[in-house]
């Protein structure tokens, strides 16, 4: 599929030429590993996590940046080595700025990445320019171009403010949403004060979360939670935020990972009652009836295809 040129007002629109639009799976949780500590990585499949983010900012001291970005590749050749389906990996990168980040491209675009972490994006100019770098490293390695999910961390105030057309400047973003942990970047650009029942962001996780569907950007996910000890307060913030649509969130502690996605997961109970809603609905089409009475509740066709996109989502499609 060839790209189309930028805009504003077409979602998901592309600079880089002969952009492949990729299929992206739900990821209900992205679990942060730092890069120099690999080793971890075991403990992250055991917890469940969908995906893992290996760090190469944040989370390693600078003497231990080249340590990282060395042994983040050893773990990608060791993915690309297994079958399909496993833990997903992602590489968050530093910010662009200087060829650090060209460099790190170079080195973790490669088979067995899942997707690039972008920090500190603030425009969609950013999201442009890590396309193309992407793009070009995808080429270097002989993989579609398009292969490489793009996940713009939204760090700013402008970039909260511009979350859709930050969204739709590339085909490869996917995994996009607000991130609004205590005391980290964003509180500082907000000016919030951070609570556990997040009511001072819960419009701005809103406000991205829709920025991000119009835009088209598939699955996604927000964050983060980081009283490691607090399963309870991090029970009901994932619930809020799968309230809201989200489909996943990033963590930083693998205890996180199954109350996550069991929050992010239909029980069998909401899957079965989607698998009777459909049913019902498509019976009566059948008959000649648009709209029905189902366990108490008028249903019709807008109904009976969010079941089915529920079960399409969750491998009961």
């Amino acid at each position: 599929m060839s790209s189309e040129p930028h805009s504003t007002n077409t979602p998901h629109s592309s600079t880089t030429s002969g952009t492949t639009t990729t299929p992206r799976p739900p990821l209900r949780s992205l679990l942060f590993v730092p890069g120099h500590r690999t080793d971890w990585l075991p403990k992250a499949r055991a917890a469940g996590a969908d995906a893992a983010v290996l760090d190469l900012e944040d989370a390693v001291p600078a003497p231990d940046k080249a340590l990282a970005r060395a042994r983040v590749v050893e773990a990608l050749a060791e993915a690309a080595a297994e079958p399909a389906g496993g833990m997903a990996l992602f590489v968050r990168v530093n910010p662009l700025g200087d060829w650090t980040v060209a460099e790190e491209l170079r080195a973790v675009v490669r088979s067995g990445l899942a997707g690039v972490v972008l920090p500190k994006v603030h425009t969609a100019d950013d999201v442009r320019l890590a396309d193309r770098l992407i793009g070009w490293c995808e080429h270097e390695r002989g993989l579609p171009t398009g292969t490489t999910a793009l996940v713009p961390l939204l760090e700013s105030a402008r970039a909260l403010h511009d979350a859709c057309d930050i969204a739709a400047a590339a085909r490869r973003v996917a995994y996009a949403g607000a991130l609004t942990a205590p005391g980290g970047d964003v509180e500082r650009a907000v000016g919030y004060r951070w609570s556990p029942q997040g009511a001072e962001t819960l419009a701005l996780r809103s406000r991205v979360l829709l920025d991000v569907r119009a835009a088209g950007a598939p699955c996604p996910v927000t964050g983060l939670w980081t009283d490691i000890t607090d399963l309870t307060g991090l029970r009901a913030f994932a619930e809020q935020n799968r309230a809201l649509g989200y489909e996943g969130m990033m963590a930083i502690h693998p205890t996180h990972i199954p109350v996550i996605n069991e929050v992010f997961s239909p029980t069998p109970e909401e899957l079965d009652h989607c698998t009777r809603l459909v049913a019902a609905v498509e019976s009566a089409q059948r008959e000649g009836i648009g709209a029905l009475t189902f366990e108490g509740r008028m249903v019709d066709e807008a109904m009976a295809e969010t079941a089915r996109a529920v079960l399409a989502r969750h491998g009961h499609g």
